[in-house]
């Protein structure tokens, strides 16, 4: 093959056009990052870029567009950046040689070369950045500054190793920390330029008093008093502090000190076994407290606030300290929740709106912890009634309340207060909803809850309250029959409330109400299963407490057009309750009666019965579909009792199947009661053969078929439009069903042969006249019917195969309908149009 030009010459030629492409790359680089560097430099945009020499091009090649620089300038380095990094890395180095002098070569020099060489080199230290700063040198006069400040300490320790070895550690470092603090202050406040020495001041200002109390070895309440100290001076400095940096640094030392000396006179408070012991605790968290208001008065609103809310936490801790040290265990929380209520007066006081806002903050924290204290034996209250369940009717539980909670064991003379605590909360909430704008004009600008504050408040108090008295039979050891009847009464009368919160628009106040009366009435109904008598009074009060609800509301109920659907909602939870307490009733009945639960099942059927009369009465009421469900509902557990005898099954199928025929008489419940009265018939009539021992189902079922057939031809030329599946799917199903499960157990051939016959006439019936139900039943059927007779002989053949070969087509079928997917997805959606499609 020839080439034009020659092969040597064509490299050649490659070589220099690549080179071009180099050198072009190469200047547009270089280009790129003059730019950078000028659009980085300050100055203005329309500055004329300084000229630089150009990158010599190639012989022959003409300039470029951009002229490129031969070597653009690096972009220019902060000089207050690398002053300040230089300026640290000098000041650590010196440090470090300071350092390593002291501990090393200290020991080579006489005493007079020590103290010469220190002093001469921290007084220099010292007065060196008082000359900077007149010169403008702020970054080195810090630098030496730093410098300085650690060649003191050092200086302390030196002169604690040579002149003062004798001198306890603890007790120097004390002095030297002090002395420190005071030299960096007076240091600081006379160069003012520096911005180091006075945050270091309040720094080193944290230790003498607890390096005092440290070396001296003093109690807890000493060092709760050194930190309270420190915190006094801390929250002076932050208030009249001068700089950022100081008042941060402050305010910082003073939430750590106070905060861990209010602790440790908290725990000291807590451990008093007598009040006088519980005195000096308290006169430090009073002391705390008064430090914290002072501090708010002038901090910042957050500051104030959180300021507020520890001063009126350790005020409450002075004084129930002192008063629960003598008080028995069980009544220290009640204490504590007259304390936090008494801390709300505060807010009357000039003490400014955030530092007052604190307070309320306190009073609602020692309020919250005292609800939580005492929820304990509320939640065994609540859940002791389940122990019920393991013993129905057995009589009245031994030991009272306690016993039939099965919680005789607890320690309820700790949980004595629970209820007293909860109803007081509850009481002070409900008088502060009822006289909220009064509330709101005493407090004054403290108080600015957003709107939506008041029906929390409702809300609340409702479940305080009823949570309070349901613990009480047990706090009290009432006996069962008591408690049995308080629960009641408290089922009732919180019901009461939100009916007349529901009546009067109160929806927070009535759904937390409504909520407390469905657990309540669900407790209650498990603790009277105990005994037959307390079960038979306990639902029935339900049931008339359920119906009772549900007709008050009637004029409280929303109308559709409205959003606030509540009232409707609770009407139909007590209209669906009352149904359940209707059934339990009825299967109580049966078990007095002494019948077997299968004979008893037709009992728990007059339920329904009745629900579906009720249905018919109310019509489009809102009640009407919540009770007519709860009902339906009903039948199921009257199944499951006659499940244990298939005659009785059959006929209470068979009533099941009256009460949804009955139900499917009206218009709007046509569409689903008759597809369910139609199935629940059919099923009545195979258990019934089921249950005769019947071998030869289609000598009964031919006959009904037949006359259901006829009855759908007749339906369907009066309404073409009627489904195949109304006019002919129960008659066929009659038949098909029952011939099927004969076929299955028949181990001779003529009747699966029959069978699929029928089914194969059907089948071609429904694909021809366009009936589904005729397709589906038909097809189904004949594909069951084939694979009851392939059975066997399929069977064999997977016994004479390997057994890999399964797996095998197994993941052959998989790979060819995953190649084919879209196809076999698209003709399974033209397969359900046709069917959907067929009447």
């Amino acid at each position: 093959m020839e080439h034009l030009p020659p092969p040597a010459e064509e490299l050649a030629l490659l070589d220099r056009e690549l080179a071009g492409l180099d050198l072009r790359r190469s200047q547009l680089l270089h280009r790129r990052a003059w730019l950078l560097s000028v659009l980085r430099t300050p100055g203005p945009l329309t500055a004329a870029p300084p000229p630089v020499p150009a990158f010599p091009l190639p012989a022959g090649r003409p300039p470029g567009p951009f002229a490129a620089p031969g070597r653009p300038p690096a972009p220019a380095v902060r000089t207050g950046g690398a002053q300040n990094v230089l300026l640290t890395l000098g000041g650590l180095l010196l440090t470090v040689a300071a350092i390593a002098f002291t501990l090393v070569s200290w020991g080579q020099m006489g005493i007079g070369g020590r103290s010469a060489v220190l002093a001469t080199v921290t007084v220099a230290a010292l007065a060196a950045p008082a000359v900077l700063l007149r010169r403008g040198l702020s970054s080195t006069a810090e630098s030496l500054a730093a410098l300085a400040s650690v060649l003191m300490v050092l200086d302390a320790y030196a002169l604690h190793e040579v002149a003062l070895p004798e001198t306890g550690g603890l007790g120097f470092a004390a002095t030297a920390s002090a002395v420190l603090a005071a030299a960096w202050a007076a240091y600081g406040l006379a160069l003012g330029g520096l911005r180091l020495p006075l945050p270091a001041a309040v720094l080193v200002a944290q230790l003498p008093l607890l390096l005092w109390a440290w070396a001296e070895r003093a109690d807890a309440l000493v060092f709760a008093g050194a930190l309270l100290a420190t915190a006094a001076l801390d929250c002076a400095i932050a208030l009249w502090g001068k700089g950022v940096a100081v008042r941060v640094t402050a305010c910082s030392g003073l939430w750590v000190t106070g905060g861990a000396g209010l602790l440790v006179a908290l725990v000291e408070s807590l451990a008093a076994d007598a009040p006088a012991g519980a005195v000096a605790p308290g006169a430090l968290l009073l002391a705390g407290s008064a430090i914290a208001l002072s501090g708010a008065r002038r901090a910042p609103a957050a500051v104030a606030v959180a300021g507020g809310l520890a001063a009126g936490l350790a005020a409450v801790a002075a004084v129930s300290g002192v008063l629960v040290a003598g008080v028995p265990a069980g009544w220290v929380v009640p204490v504590y929740l007259l304390c936090g209520g008494t801390l709300l007066a505060g807010v009357r006081a000039p003490l400014g709106r955030p530092a007052g806002q604190g307070l309320v903050w306190a009073s609602g924290a020692v309020t919250a912890g005292s609800v939580l204290f005492s929820l304990p034996p509320v939640a065994v209250s609540l859940a002791g009634p389940v122990s019920q369940l393991g013993r129905v009717w057995t009589g009245a539980p031994q030991g009272g309340a306690r016993g039939a909670l099965g919680a005789a064991g607890l320690p309820w003379s700790e949980m004595a207060a629970a209820p007293v605590v909860l109803l007081v909360v509850a009481a002070v909430l409900a008088a502060a909803y009822r006289s909220w704008e009064g509330v709101l004009r005493w407090a004054g600008p403290v108080l600015s809850p957003g709107p939506s504050a008041r029906g929390a408040v409702g809300a609340t108090a409702p479940v305080l309250g009823w949570a309070g008295l349901a613990v009480l039979p047990a706090a009290l050891d009432v006996s069962y029959t008591v408690a049995v009847s308080v629960q009641l009464v408290l089922v009732v009368g919180v019901f009461a409330v939100a009916v007349g919160a529901l009546r009067r628009g109160m929806t927070g106040v009535a759904l937390t109400a409504s909520v407390c009366g469905a657990v309540g009435a669900v407790g209650v109904a498990l603790l009277s299963l105990g005994s037959e008598a307390a079960t038979y009074a306990v639902f029935g009060l339900l049931l008339v407490v359920f119906v009772a609800a549900a007709a008050a509301l009637d004029s409280a109920v929303a109308p559709a057009s409205r959003p606030d659907r509540v009232p409707g909602a609770v009407q139909a939870v007590a209209a669906g309750a009352a149904v359940v307490c209707a059934v339990v009733l009825a299967g109580a009945c049966g078990a007095s009666l002494g019948l077997a639960a299968h004979r008893a099942a037709p009992l728990i059927l007059a339920v329904p019965s009745v629900t579906v009369l009720l249905g018919a009465r109310l019509k489009a009421h809102t009640v009407a579909l919540p009770i007519e469900v709860t009902g339906g509902a009903a039948a199921l557990p009257a199944l499951g009792m006659a499940m244990g005898d298939p005659p009785f099954l059959a006929l209470v199928l068979a009533l099941c199947a009256v009460l949804a025929a009955g139900t499917a008489l009206r218009p709007e419940r046509r569409p689903v009661a008759g597809y369910l009265a139609t199935a629940l018939f059919v099923l009545a009539s195979w258990v019934r053969l089921s249950a005769s021992g019947v071998s030869s189902p289609e000598a009964y079922t031919l006959p009904v078929t037949v006359a259901a057939l006829v009855i759908g031809v007749l339906r369907r030329r009066r309404d073409p439009a009627a489904s195949s599946w109304t006019a002919y799917g129960a008659g066929l199903a009659a038949t098909l069903v029952p011939s099927l499960l004969a076929a299955w157990a028949d181990p001779h051939w003529l009747r699966p042969l029959l069978l699929g016959a029928a089914a194969l006439v059907i089948t071609l019936l429904g694909a021809r006249w366009r009936l589904q139900a005729l397709l589906v039943l038909g097809g189904a059927v004949l594909a069951l019917d084939a694979l009851h007779e392939l059975a066997p002989y399929v069977v064999q053949v997977v016994g004479a195969l390997p057994r890999w070969v399964a797996p095998a087509l197994a993941g052959v079928l998989l790979l060819a309908v995953g190649a084919t997917y879209e196809k076999r997805l698209r003709d399974a959606r033209r397969l359900r149009d046709a069917l959907g499609r067929m009447r």
